[in-house]
């Protein structure tokens, strides 16, 4: 019998792992190729074959997704599977209607058939949106996890910009364990702020591998997503962050609405910030396409690490997270809150300073204004940064990135971080939560 021919449309992480566990050991199928898209410098390589498995000796292509078309014709395609994150339900479609009308079916895999079972106790952190607080939140949990006595392991959803073979089975437990990852911004702002309070991070390609090496050193194992994705292990709480700066969007984007409903939890965070007719919004919407959710309702201060009135009457360039600011479509985050607060002159507009990557970034996300997205998935990236940085001749640059970009980056200008934390308001509190889901004693926290 002829195997069915498969590509799946990807962005380096959801791709490969439904391909793990879904097509890896299954004969009656063929990956031919996997698309790429939203990452740069993903396409033109390849899926290492010792990743992908006896079935595939030279390993599986990795191909540019603008050309979607004339790979289902040249390599006679039966089906296209969706697998990345983050995007319209109507871009879920147009992509499904380029597959069909070149010839291809159309799949999207179900959440469970890619979830794996774990033999320890397993909360995820997900969300509806980029940019809704999951970072903050997974640090709340397992800080009372940690409390509790609880061994925490961190599997971070995957960032495999690298070397893939390389990066299989990765853990970071100090900062020298980055380094010798050679780790690029955008993975150093998931795992550093984790490795600063103390948290064993995992993360990778093989998830299989990934988690039975955290369950031999984990009591509890936190599942902290990426983008909007569902879980790659199956969780025992599933919460998920819900943002009411950008209300219906929860209901817009994939798979953020099917991490909605599927949530144990909602955590509905930024309500310091955030008008009420959009927390109401989104109260709403939880209401009616969940199962009965517990709303936690949480926000998420700033803090400036520094003087403060250091801003007052200056020329800001404010820094924010790179994939908030983009596939994420935020407009601004702490760094821009912080100097609106605190009295800076000006926010410098840094797109006529860009240079390189970061001008093209500037150019595929035109919504992006006053403030500079800390794109770093590779040394070129931020080398452009660090030029960027120096032409805005600023007064004062404010990082409101997860990191502290002076350790990667040389940046004469005065600098200022600018950090999050998440702060529950009122009952129930995380703590609540977990008491109740039985992952932690309530006399452990007394």
């Amino acid at each position: 019998m002829a195997r069915t021919r498969v590509l799946i449309a990807g962005a380096a992480g959801r791709d490969f792992h439904n391909f793990n566990l879904v097509y890896r050991a299954r004969p009656e199928s063929e990956v031919v190729a996997f698309t790429a898209t939203q990452i740069p410098n993903i396409d033109g390589r390849v899926y290492p074959a010792e990743l992908a498995g006896d079935l595939y000796p030279e390993g599986i292509p990795i191909l540019p997704e603008s050309a979607l078309e004339q790979l289902i014709r040249e390599h006679e395609i039966d089906e296209v599977v969706f697998a990345y994150s983050d995007v319209t339900h109507e871009h879920v479609m147009h992509i499904g209607s380029r597959a069909l009308a070149a010839g291809a079916s159309y799949r999207l895999i179900a959440p469970r058939e890619t979830m794996l079972r774990a033999e320890k106790p397993v909360v995820a952190i997900c969300a509806v949106r980029t940019g809704s607080g999951k970072s903050q939140t997974t640090r709340r949990v397992a800080e009372l996890l940690r409390e509790a006595g609880k061994r925490v392991a961190v599997l971070r959803h995957p960032m495999p910009y690298g070397d893939l073979a390389a990066q299989a089975v990765q853990r970071f437990e100090h900062y020298e364990d980055l380094e010798a990852a050679d780790a690029t911004i955008e993975e150093r702002e998931e795992y550093e702020p984790h490795l600063a309070e103390g948290n064993l991070v995992f993360a990778g390609i093989d998830y299989e591998r990934i988690l039975r090496a955290a369950e031999r050193e984990a009591d509890v194992i936190l599942w902290d997503g990426g983008n909007n994705d569902t879980p790659f292990i199956r969780p025992d709480v599933h919460i998920v962050v819900v943002d009411p700066h950008r209300p219906g969007h929860e209901l817009r984007y994939h798979p953020g609405e099917t991490n909605l409903r599927m949530a144990d939890v909602c955590i509905v965070n930024k309500v310091d910030s955030a008008p009420q007719e959009g927390i109401d919004a989104v109260l709403d919407s939880i209401r009616e396409n969940t199962t009965d959710a517990t709303v936690v309702l949480a926000a998420s201060p700033f803090l400036v690490e520094g003087d403060a009135e250091l801003i007052r009457g200056k020329r800001v360039l404010a820094i924010e997270d790179g994939p908030t600011l983009t596939h994420g479509e935020m407009t601004y985050g702490a760094a821009v809150l912080a100097a609106k607060q605190h009295g800076a002159a000006e926010l410098i507009d840094p797109r006529a300073c860009a240079v390189g990557t970061i001008a093209e970034t500037f150019e595929a996300y035109p919504h992006v204004g006053t403030l500079l997205p800390a794109m770093g998935y590779g040394r070129r990236q931020m080398d452009d940064l660090r030029e960027t940085i120096a032409r805005c001749g600023a007064d004062l640059v404010l990082i409101g990135t997860p990191i502290d970009l002076r350790k990667l980056i040389d940046i004469d200008t005065p600098a200022l971080r600018v950090t999050y934390r998440l702060q529950e308001m009122g009952e129930p509190t995380l703590k609540d939560v977990l008491v109740e889901k039985g992952l932690i004693e309530e006399t452990a926290l007394v």
